[in-house]
């Protein structure tokens, strides 16, 4: 095992990424005492200097966030097959050649996430929003969901890429206008995948008996459809749940070692958010 690894989060904006918080914690469980992981504001105008310009001998791997997910794929020397589906990759390793592998851990860590719940197989699902992470959201739904996801989508271009991702990842999507989305807690699984107030107004429709929500924010949490959805006794899963099991995904890929401290992650990413929010 080599020591004084480097590794960070690259995005923009990226202040307020929890990955530092995740990834220092593994790597002090795990003893790597020599590891550092850092925040990196980098645009897509500035992505390929940045890395052109790491020594690889050095850096084990990045973290990516929007908007940064698809246009670091021309960058890289291979791209997994989990990747390549949706096109997206979060997670970049250096291996010991120097070559530079780009995976999505997004994708495994939705589904570790709603099993971690005892959600192992539904036979409906609704997906809220229609960008990048809805993508992986139906990537992880063709894994768990045995029958029909309802997407919901505010424009007819999104509504027809969310039914050719469909196509390509072999799950049956039928899409509806935003304006019915209250429609969508009918389903036993939810996942929400836009951004913060997005879907504020849509608390009032949670029905007496829901089933499970997993929305993939996490700042501020919760959300006020979270918060509505929990009232009325329904499962709830929040952007920490994701965060923890895709980082615990990226810290075995970069450093070799397996299992990720997920407890003490979870517990380090809890205290952050609470001193944010007190």
């Amino acid at each position: 095992m080599t020591y004084n690894r480097r590794a960070g989060v690259l995005g923009s904006p990226i202040a307020h990424s929890l990955s530092p918080v995740l990834h220092r914690t593994a790597y002090a469980e795990l003893g790597l005492t020599g590891w550092t992981y850092h925040r990196f504001e980098v645009d897509e105008a500035g992505l390929p200097d940045f890395v052109r310009g790491l020594d690889r001998r050095v850096w084990a791997g990045l973290s990516l966030t929007m908007p940064l997910k698809r246009a670091v794929i021309p960058l890289l020397d291979e791209i997994g097959h989990t990747a390549a589906a949706v096109e997206a990759v979060n997670t970049v390793v250096f291996a010991e050649d120097g070559r530079s592998i780009g995976d999505n851990t997004d994708i495994p860590g939705m589904v570790a996430a709603l099993r971690e719940r005892g959600i192992e197989q539904v036979d409906s699902a609704a997906v809220l929003g229609a960008g990048a992470t809805a993508a992986s959201a139906l990537a992880a739904l063709s894994r768990v969901c045995t029958g029909e996801v309802t997407a919901y989508v505010r424009k007819a271009a999104r509504a027809v890429e969310m039914r050719q991702w469909g196509d390509r990842l072999g799950v049956a999507v039928r899409t509806a206008d935003w304006s019915d989305a209250a429609r969508a807690f009918g389903a036993p699984l939810v996942i929400a995948t836009t951004p913060a107030g997005a879907t504020d107004a849509l608390s009032e429709a949670v029905p007496d008996r829901p089933g499970t929500l997993f929305d993939v924010l996490y700042d501020p949490w919760p959300t006020p459809l979270a918060a509505a959805w929990a009232a009325r006794g329904g499962a709830v899963l929040g952007g920490l749940d994701l965060l923890v099991h895709q980082a615990g995904l990226q810290v075995e890929q970069m450093t070799g070692r397996a299992p990720a401290p997920l407890a003490a992650m979870r517990a380090a990413g809890e205290q952050a958010l609470a001193a944010r929010q007190g």
